[in-house]
């Protein structure tokens, strides 16, 4: 089994890493100004700007 992409509020972070807000259509529109936060590993993910949206590690 793989690792989990997509985490929400309150879910801990797997591994130590920069992370990303994404939501549903942000493939074809975009988010404007996503949050981007740093989490070592065990921390808690923080609320969302909005409820739809999720965290996912961010690319280097």
């Amino acid at each position: 089994m793989g690792e989990w992409r997509q985490f929400s509020p309150g879910d801990t972070a797997p591994n130590d890493g920069k992370y990303i807000e994404v939501g549903e259509n942000d493939f074809h529109m975009g988010i404007n100004d996503p949050q981007i936060i740093t989490l070592a590993k065990g921390e808690a993910f923080p609320q969302t700007s909005n409820h739809n949206r999720k965290w996912i590690r961010r690319k280097a």
